[in-house]
C-alpha cells in the first residue's frame, strides 16, 4: 500500500540544497508500488517527476505535483560465462557503491564513471559519463513502466537510442516512463581504458595497474576538482560539452591556439566547456550566493543560500558571454524543474 506524504521538504533530495518541497511525495519499493503511485497520480490528474538521487535536477520553486522515489534496491546476476557477467541492477542504487561493487568483484567497465552523484535509473537517461567512458558501453537492456499505461517495457541497448549525454529516454520518451532496472554486462577478464590523458599521467606512476588503482586515482581526480554537495550545494557538471564542426574548431584554433578539443568524427569536434567557461573569465566568480566553483569552471556552486532562479541567472549569463566570445552556445547538463 503506498503512503502519500503531503507538503515534503526536499532538501535533503537535492543535491544543490534547496529548500524547496513537495505538494506530495511518495516512495516506492517494488514495481508494483510505482504502478500503484503511477495510477494515483493519473487519476489525480497531478503533474508529476519521478525522483532519483537528487544530482542532477535543478528546482526553480516547489513542486506542485506528486514526486514518485523509486528506492528499489536490488543487485542480482542474470548470467555468467568465462568472459562476461551480467547484472540488472534496480533504479534506486546507488550509482558509485554500484561501481564500488563491481571493482570489489574485479569486473571491468564502469571503473572510469567511478564517484559520479546519482542513482542506477538516472545512468541510461542522461547516458552519463567521464573520463573516456559513457554508460551505454556496458548497458544490455533497459527495464521500466509506461507512466500512462502502468505497463512495462524492455528496450535493448540501440532501442535507448543513446548519444553524447542523450538517449530516448530524454527525447520522445521525456516524461514517459520509470525506469525499473538496468542490465549491464561487464567484463571479467582485464579491458582498461586509459585514453583520457590526466588519468593515464596519473596511473604511470603506479607499479601496477588493477581496477582499485584506477577506480582511486579517478576519485582522487574527481575530488580535487568537485565540491562535496554537503559541503557546497552543486550538481556537479552544470553544462555539456558543445560539440562543433571541424570548420568552426580550425577557425577558432586560429585565434585560440591553445583551445582543446576531442574528435567525435570526420566532421565533429568536442570541446571542453570548463575551458571556455575558464578563459572567458567566470570561474570562481558569485552572483549572491550563485557561483562559478573556483576549481572547476564546469560546476556552478550553491554558497548557502542560493535559489534555483539565481543558479538559473548566473547559468544564463555565462552562456551568453560564451556566444559573444566564441560564437558557441553551451547548453546546461541539469534538468531544471
Amino acid at each position: 500500500m503506498i503512503q502519500n506524504q503531503q507538503n515534503f521538504n526536499l532538501a535533503s533530495l537535492n543535491t544543490f540544497g534547496f529548500d524547496v518541497k513537495a505538494r506530495n511525495y511518495i516512495a516506492c519499493h517494488s514495481p508494483q508500488e510505482i504502478k500503484e503511485a503511477l495510477s494515483w497520480v493519473n487519476n489525480k490528474q497531478e503533474n508529476l517527476l519521478i525522483l532519483g538521487g537528487g544530482s542532477n535536477i535543478l528546482f526553480k520553486n516547489d513542486f506542485n505535483g506528486t514526486i514518485i522515489h523509486p528506492l528499489l534496491n536490488k543487485i542480482e546476476v542474470n548470467k555468467e560465462t568465462d568472459e562476461h557477467i551480467w547484472l540488472e541492477v534496480e533504479a534506486g542504487v546507488v550509482w558509485d557503491e554500484l561501481v564500488e561493487y563491481s571493482v570489489n568483484n574485479n569486473w571491468f567497465g564502469l571503473e572510469n564513471l567511478s564517484y559520479i552523484p546519482g542513482n542506477v535509473g538516472a545512468s541510461p537517461v542522461q547516458n552519463i559519463g567521464a573520463y573516456g567512458v559513457e554508460v551505454k558501453d556496458c548497458i544490455e537492456k533497459v527495464k521500466g513502466i509506461y507512466i500512462d499505461q502502468q505497463t512495462n517495457f524492455v528496450f535493448n541497448n540501440d532501442e535507448c537510442q543513446f548519444g553524447y549525454r542523450q538517449s530516448i529516454f530524454k527525447s520522445e520518451l521525456k516524461n514517459k516512463t520509470v525506469i525499473t532496472s538496468v542490465v549491464f554486462k561487464l567484463n571479467k577478464k582485464e579491458r582498461f581504458n586509459l585514453s583520457y590523458g590526466p588519468v593515464k599521467e596519473l596511473l604511470d606512476d603506479q607499479k601496477a595497474i588493477s581496477l582499485k588503482t584506477v577506480r582511486q586515482t579517478i576519485i582522487d581526480i574527481r575530488k580535487s576538482k568537485l565540491p562535496e554537495p554537503e559541503e557546497m550545494g552543486n550538481a556537479g557538471s552544470f553544462f555539456k560539452n558543445p560539440v562543433i564542426c571541424i570548420n568552426d574548431y580550425t577557425l577558432l584554433k586560429e585565434q585560440y591556439p591553445d583551445i582543446p578539443g576531442y574528435v567525435i568524427d570526420d566532421q565533429q569536434i568536442k570541446v571542453p566547456a570548463g575551458w571556455l567557461i575558464d578563459r572567458a573569465g567566470w570561474k570562481g566568480r558569485s552572483i549572491g550566493d550563485a557561483a562559478v566553483h573556483n576549481k572547476q569552471a564546469l560546476v556552478l556552486v550553491n554558497k548557502g543560500k542560493a535559489s534555483g532562479q539565481q543558479i538559473l541567472n548566473l547559468a544564463d549569463a555565462i552562456i551568453d558571454s560564451i556566444i559573444e566570445k566564441y560564437n558557441i552556445k553551451i547548453e546546461p547538463e541539469v534538468n531544471v524543474i
